[in-house]
């Protein structure tokens, strides 16, 4: 049997966060973390959490009280328990559990941030990964795009926000999901990896019960001249030393 192997990645500001192969985190998780604009009154659950970054970063920067973290994978929910009994987190919590079953692991409507960076891959769609974690997190094995933003329209509260990023083929589906569940689509942003490519991911924000009114925010881009983006460079800046 493989031996699973954990490396701790810094965050910065005292911050780290465990990882495996099978869970780490890349650019999207980060990106989507800045876009949120969480704040300090958020009552906030990430769905899919995975290793927990998504919830560190916005610990580690201040702009939560607390935040919960969902996931089905049990060695995601070991590696998420390990960071905060490492680093003494008083406010943070797993649940270990399918998204789409959650009753009596949580409440519903009482949620006012909620952040998911989903399996990109449809049903059927590209080549599946043989390893089976990896195929949860990168395909809509255990659950489909709906069944997260449904999940995510039941807990939230009204005028909640849910916030998750793309790929730019599925926005499409995406938006028209947002609206059938009543999350009214309020920003999105494209970002692409330098001018004159085509976007790689969008970020979508959408308010539960709210009225229309789509905001199309600048692009992002991830470098310019060859090296990494002034924006880049801000969203990077608590732990550049590690990531530049």
């Amino acid at each position: 049997m493989e031996q699973t192997i954990i490396k701790k990645e810094p965050l910065g500001k005292g911050f780290f966060v465990n990882v495996t192969k099978h869970h780490t985190f890349g650019t999207d998780a980060i990106l989507l973390a800045d876009f949120a604009h969480a704040k300090k009154s958020d009552l906030f659950l990430d769905l899919g959490t995975g290793c927990g970054i998504i919830p560190l970063i916005l610990l580690r920067d201040g702009l939560l009280k607390s935040a919960v973290g969902v996931d089905i994978s049990h060695e995601a929910c070991m590696l998420c328990n390990k960071t905060i009994k490492e680093l003494a987190l008083q406010n943070f919590s797993v649940i270990e559990g399918n998204l789409t079953n959650l009753s009596g692991k949580t409440e519903f409507g009482v949620y006012n941030l909620i952040t998911c960076n989903p399996p990109y891959k449809a049903p059927g769609a590209g080549i599946k990964n043989p390893d089976a974690v990896k195929s949860v997190a990168r395909h809509e094995v255990e659950c489909s795009l709906e069944d997260i933003v449904k999940t995510a329209a039941r807990l939230l509260q009204t005028s909640g926000r849910f916030c998750v990023c793309h790929r730019p083929e599925r926005l499409a589906e995406l938006l028209d999901l947002m609206r059938l569940y009543k999350l009214e689509p309020k920003r999105l942003r494209c970002v692409t990896q330098r001018l004159g490519q085509k976007p790689w991911l969008v970020l979508v924000e959408g308010k539960k019960c709210a009225n229309t009114g789509l905001i199309i925010e600048p692009e992002l881009y991830i470098e310019q001249d060859g090296n990494f983006s002034e924006e880049m460079l801000k969203i990077y800046s608590v732990y550049k030393e590690a990531y530049l």
